[in-house]
């Protein structure tokens, strides 16, 4: 299972050695690596890298909820119409609301991104531009179809017949859909990068579609894309979850948890065998990748599966092995080969106990989730109700958070996973970063900027939140919004209405 992310990551925590003479690249020749920018200070490289981690990471979150709000909007929106029901477009209209916020907040610091590529790695930009503009430009065309879209929905409740306003939700989720498809295709190209020749250092016989839909597309776009929608329901969910833990147990609370619980559920089961794809394609065509990520050093068959442990020397110490597991896993027989990082130079390896650690995570919560709806289903399926546990609503009210942290922990997979190489096999990361002194101010600066979106985000939702509560805000949310009860009458109490 490989990284449940990874747009455009251009990063690494640590391990920065170039790697030379690298093999077992399937189908992929491996010429002298380009040099396009002359060497940053190592202070200065770990500042590049770091603000396009945190950026990264930071964005990722919201790219996942800008994927998987639509979904939910837009099958809450048709039961709503469908039932009459006036709790469904209740939770409707808050969400679209939460979306607006998310979608403004993801525009800034995507801007920011798209400024990084270019300030922080002008040796891939400068170099591999014209090979993997095709996505940037075909993802600038998806995003503003979507703010569009978005403008639309936002705006024209009661200004459009219920059924036409439900339809222009539509082309916000396929856009978004699209736009994640788009920008991971130039991370997965990153990974297996075709779609051109290098003579003499130059850049020639460009093929974009050929270099967007590069071998590593397919797992990586489908990892990345049903882990957004997990993340979203999932991180909806659970905020209802903390609602149903302090006694929030109305209808409108219910199906605000049931709704996109319901979402991440399905996809869970979905993304372990999407997991075991990504995988078994690491070992066909990034075999050091997932020799870090497994913690092996030795190739061999009957090749352990470790779980934990950190990477002392040429081991794993303190792991718990499953004889023989990783070979079942790449090979579906213990006696499959598989490859270990004896086959490069120290230098060359990825750190090893990041990636080890990362992924192990990442694999962990993806389990978790999955058990977690497992309970969830057979709780609906015997009662057609919600698991009456109060354990359930608590790790329900965590999974939120879980879901993000697989998400993280897969990028580092991906991006640390690579290293040295910002384009593997072709540009190492010591070669793309801008030589320019002084990268360590901008980094100050994106943090401070960042830290000033957070607390804005968070304030205007939670102002929002509050907002929403309140009876006046129920007559603003457009002609299909339902009415908040009245508020009892003066001396009256809020519980039962009856005068004290």
């Amino acid at each position: 299972m490989s990284a449940l992310s990874g747009l455009t990551g251009l990063t690494g925590l640590t391990g920065l050695s170039g790697l030379t003479g690298l093999t077992g690249l399937t189908g992929l020749a491996v010429p002298t690596p380009v040099a396009a920018a002359g060497p940053a200070s190592p202070a200065d490289m770990f500042a590049a890298r770091m603000q396009m981690g945190f950026s990264l990471g930071w964005h990722i979150v919201l790219a996942c909820l800008g994927v998987g709000m639509p979904a939910l909007l837009l099958f809450t929106e048709w039961r709503a119409l469908r039932t009459g029901d006036d709790e469904h477009m209740r939770l409707v209209h808050r969400w679209a609301k939460a979306v607006g916020v998310l979608f403004a907040v993801g525009a800034v610091s995507g801007t920011i991104l798209s400024f990084e590529m270019g300030l922080l790695w002008p040796g891939l930009m400068g170099v591999y531009g014209e090979v993997i503009g095709l996505p940037f430009a075909l993802e600038g065309n998806a995003f503003f179809l979507e703010a569009i879209f978005i403008g639309v929905y936002l705006y024209a409740w009661g200004r459009l017949s219920p059924r036409l306003h439900l339809l222009t939700g539509v082309p916000v989720l396929v856009a978004g859909v699209a736009s994640a498809f788009f920008v991971v295709t130039a991370n997965a190209w990153m990974n297996q990068p075709v779609g051109f020749t290098l003579e003499n250092g130059r850049i020639r016989d460009v093929d974009p579609w050929r270099a967007m839909m590069n071998p590593a597309t397919p797992p990586q776009t489908l990892h990345m894309i049903i882990a957004a929608f997990m993340v979203t329901g999932f991180t909806v969910a659970s905020v209802y979850a903390v609602a149903l833990l302090r006694g929030r147990r109305d209808r409108y609370h219910r199906l605000g948890f049931a709704i996109p619980f319901t979402l991440g559920a399905v996809f869970a089961p979905i993304q372990i065998v999407v997991g075991d794809y990504a995988a078994r394609f690491l070992a066909e065509y990034q075999p050091v990748k997932l020799a870090a990520m497994e913690g092996l050093f030795q190739t061999r068959s009957h090749a352990p599966l470790s779980l934990g442990g950190v990477a002392v020397g040429e081991e794993m110490r303190y792991a718990v092995e499953i004889p023989s597991g990783l070979s079942l896993l790449v090979g579906n027989s213990p006696s499959t080969v598989v490859r270990g990082l004896e086959t490069v130079p120290v230098a060359d390896r990825p750190p090893v106990t990041t990636v080890h650690l990362a992924f192990d995570t990442m694999v962990g919560v993806g389990f978790f989730l999955l058990l977690l709806s497992a309970w969830f289903a057979v709780a609906w399926w015997r009662r057609r109700d919600l698991p009456r546990s109060p354990w359930f609503l608590r790790l329900a009210a965590i999974s939120g958070l879980a879901a993000a942290v697989a998400v993280e922990s897969g990028w580092i997979v991906t991006e640390v996973g690579r290293q040295p190489w910002t384009v593997y096999g072709r540009l190492r990361t010591v070669d793309a970063v801008n030589p320019v002194p002084g990268l360590w101010v901008g980094f100050a600066v994106v943090l401070l900027v960042y830290a000033l979106l957070t607390v804005a985000t968070v304030y205007v939702l939670r102002r929002m939140a509050r907002a929403s509560r309140t009876p006046e805000a129920a007559g603003e949310e457009g002609t299909h919004a339902p009415q908040e009860p009245e508020e009892p009458a003066r001396g009256a109490t809020p519980a039962t209405g009856d005068r004290g």
